[in-house]
């Protein structure tokens, strides 16, 4: 009897159960597919990076004893699909049973599930002992009311005893330290590099370049600053401890042209192929706590980003696919400017952002949010180009973490699912939070004109936003304000801000 065991790319867990010892029979199967490398165009360094992680986890079990059989982008047998690899592997081995663990992508799951239909083997999924949540009891409780993030992360800090006292209340005496989290950054203290060094991928971008595996973004493949392997993510998992998860919570929303990273972790493409455990992750910043040397805003800040927001946004993609990923409540129907492919803009806080997500595959959640997704948003671009966007040019964008962020939180494509408002905001949102404004071509100042700097777009653009979906808005209370501000503004100033934000959406691609 031979076992035949797939890996998958984001499935690099050392700690799984299958890896507790060898059997001699069992067979590890791990591939390199151009179905992957091609349903979206990747970040070339997103490709590299989950490429040698994978074949260093593959070298790792095979030091251990484990049979692993792998296949490379460029071997002359690789049928480039899992059901083609699966086939031919099963056969090579003589296979009688076939096993995996749950996928994370709801796309990849149908498809490993036809691939076991066509193998024609007894088979059997398994956890990816992974998730502090389990999925099928998410999707239950998700399917018909998703309820707010708040009380989802409330529950789980309860469930697993993290920041609370013996009583359930949370320590400290609040659950959510966010309005202490907004600081716009001054410069001081430095915010410390990551600290990978730089891997010589040369040979291996040679073979994905060479099985035509088209990319965005660049490669940098002679020094590729990415985990990839566990003793390196645990490396920076410890740097981020020492080094910037003091500074994190203050800092966690700004915005600079002098750091890329500021006091960010790095540390989501390691969790999302599961070389770092979110379990680990949270321990190590509540045990920085507890010794005193982390302020207990900086922990709860970034503890909720992976307890409660990493889970919850994994609870709503499986109870909502695959209708999800078919939203688009504001019919938002817009092309993407060509500039989000190329950085090349006038407005500095795009052509930053866009700019580091292209050199480095990375951008903060608040660059995502508030910058490339609040423009796509108030320019009504639409969310099937907005999702392909950002699942292709970021490292640690997977379907299930991606496409909630998008087309829900990001761009209000789900109707409200996740979010009770759209995070829609004006340039002073971002000169609040950056130092992006000053060295701008436009004015954030003004809604319109300009004898100099010409207004910028987004200013204009905002208020149409809010305009063009009045009726779903206006009475929501949390948009209350603005709508306020609108009816007191002067008509001419509202009718040459329209104005405006006409010109500007007739040539987006030039701004």
């Amino acid at each position: 009897m031979t076992i035949l065991r797939l890996i998958l790319g984001d499935q690099l867990n050392a700690a799984h159960t299958w890896f507790r010892a060898p059997r001699t029979d069992v067979q590890y199967v791990l591939m390199e597919v151009r179905s992957e490398t091609d349903y979206v165009r990747h970040h070339a360094q997103k490709v590299l990076a989950i490429f040698a992680a994978m074949r260093t986890f593959a070298a790792a079990l095979e030091a251990a004893g484990h049979r692993v059989r792998y296949l490379k982008i460029g071997d002359t047998g690789n049928r480039q699909s899992f059901a083609g690899n699966l086939a031919l592997v099963a056969a090579e081995c003589g296979a009688t049973r076939f096993e995996r663990m749950e996928a994370d992508e709801w796309r990849v799951e149908r498809v490993l599930d036809e691939a076991a239909q066509k193998l024609g083997l007894p088979h059997a999924v398994v956890d990816s002992e992974h998730f502090l949540a389990d999925r099928a009891e998410l999707a239950r409780r998700f399917a018909a009311k998703v309820p707010r993030m708040e009380f989802f992360y409330r529950d789980m800090r309860r469930r697993h005893r993290i920041l609370v006292d013996t009583d359930d209340a949370p320590v400290g005496g609040v659950w959510n330290f966010d309005a202490q989290n907004r600081e716009k950054w001054p410069g001081d203290p430095p915010a410390p590099a990551w600290p990978w060094g730089g891997h010589d991928l040369s040979g291996l971008w040679d073979e994905i370049v060479a099985a035509g595996v088209e990319t965005i973004g660049s490669a940098h493949a002679e020094n590729l600053l990415w985990p990839l392997s566990r003793r390196e993510a645990r490396a920076g998992l410890a740097h981020f401890i020492a080094h910037a998860l003091p500074w994190f919570g203050p800092y966690q929303d700004a915005m600079s042209t002098r750091s890329t990273t500021l006091f960010h972790s790095g540390l989501s493409f390691a969790l999302n192929v599961k070389l770092l455990h979110p379990r680990e992750v949270i321990d190590a910043a509540v045990t920085a706590w507890q010794a005193g040397t982390v302020e207990l805003a900086s922990c709860e800040g970034f503890v909720r980003q992976i307890l409660g927001w990493r889970e919850f946004v994994r609870g709503v993609y499986w109870a909502r696919m695959p209708g999800y990923a078919q939203g688009n409540a504001l019919d938002a129907r817009r092309p993407l400017p060509a500039w989000y492919w190329t950085g090349r803009t006038k407005m500095a806080c795009l052509r930053h952002a866009i700019g580091q997500s292209l050199d480095t595959a990375y951008a903060h959640h608040i660059q995502r949010l508030m910058i490339t997704g609040n423009f796509a948003l108030l320019a009504g671009c639409d969310p099937d180009e907005v999702d392909a966007w950002y699942l292709g040019i970021y490292a640690d964008a997977f379907e299930w973490v991606e496409m909630p962020n998008t087309r829900g939180m990001s761009q209000f494509a789900d109707g409200g699912v996740i979010a009770s408002k759209p995070y829609a905001g004006a340039a002073s949102y971002i000169g609040k939070q950056s130092d992006y404004c000053k060295a701008c071509a436009y004015d954030a100042k003004r809604r319109h004109g300009g004898s100099g700097k010409p207004a910028c777009p987004f200013n204009s653009l905002y208020w149409d936003f809010l305009l063009r979906h009045e009726a779903r808005f206006a009475r929501n209370p949390r948009m209350a304000m603005p709508y306020k501000a609108w009816a007191k503004m002067d008509a001419t100033e509202r009718a040459a801000t329209l104005a405006q934000a006409a010109d500007y959406l007739g040539k987006l691609d030039e701004l």
